[in-house]
């Protein structure tokens, strides 16, 4: 992740901020990485796939569960959260997307998973050169954020409560429903997530929706129901490819 001022670093290091999100998203990008890939062909080298902003390795083992063949590597730049990954993933490895770069070779992987980082980060155009970067032409972008424009913050809006998945404070909670504070610097639509991959330099750019796991127990079958459209979904996931392949 891009390397943020000393109290954000501060936040992120903090063992009691949440790092991973929802086993069943998890394992429903990968399933969406592991159809894009395609099966595994006999003497065919691994791919290899990089998790930017593994966590705690929790996404990245649910995401082994169907990606059995590839080479999965974690990468992060808390060290808090690579010590736990390393618990759960046979690698993970330390990297940021700004200051030098990742450590990999340009167009080195054949995907990237970059799950619920982007509305963390400072500079997104800069992470998204990054990932561009490490990509080979053609690789797989799998990246997923919460919608500014999910079906009940368009509600909440109009009742003018600050919508979920945003927030003003680093040391609490403002105006939101919710008691827990993420460190969100950044959210999108799915309109404007479209947009920005495209003008990052990726293409074949798809958008599905996914549930959110902190939506109150009465209110998940709406949840659900809206993934079918996108746009209101909770969460974006987003499935683009690197041009040029």
């Amino acid at each position: 992740m891009t390397r943020p001022p000393a109290t954000l670093r501060d936040f992120y290091e903090n063992p009691a901020v949440p790092v991973a999100s929802g086993a069943a998203r998890s394992m429903r990008q990968a399933r969406l990485l592991a159809r894009a890939l395609g099966p595994v062909r006999t003497g065919a080298p691994p791919a290899t796939i990089l998790d930017i902003g593994c966590g705690d390795g929790s996404a990245a083992a649910v995401a082994a569960e169907v990606l059995t063949g590839h080479r999965l590597v974690g990468v992060d730049w808390s060290q808090d959260a690579l010590r736990r990954a390393r618990t759960r993933i046979p690698w993970a490895v330390r990297g940021e997307l700004t200051d030098g770069g990742l450590p990999f070779a340009t167009g080195s992987a054949d995907a990237v998973l970059f799950s619920e980082v982007i509305e963390h980060l400072v500079d997104p155009d800069a992470a998204l050169d990054e990932l561009r970067r490490v990509l080979r032409p053609g690789g797989h972008l799998m990246l997923s954020t919460p919608n500014l424009a999910a079906w009940y913050n368009r509600g909440l809006l109009l009742a003018g409560v600050q919508p979920v998945f945003s927030e003003v404070s680093m040391r609490g909670i403002h105006g939101r429903p919710g008691t827990q504070v993420v460190g969100h610097l950044r959210l999108c639509t799915a309109r404007a997530l479209r947009g920005f991959l495209t003008a990052s330099g990726f293409e074949a750019v798809r958008i599905a929706g996914a549930p959110y796991h902190d939506v109150p127990r009465p209110l998940r079958p709406l949840d659900r129901a809206a993934c079918r459209v996108p746009s209101l979904a909770s969460i974006l996931l987003a499935h683009a490819r690197r041009a040029g392949g």
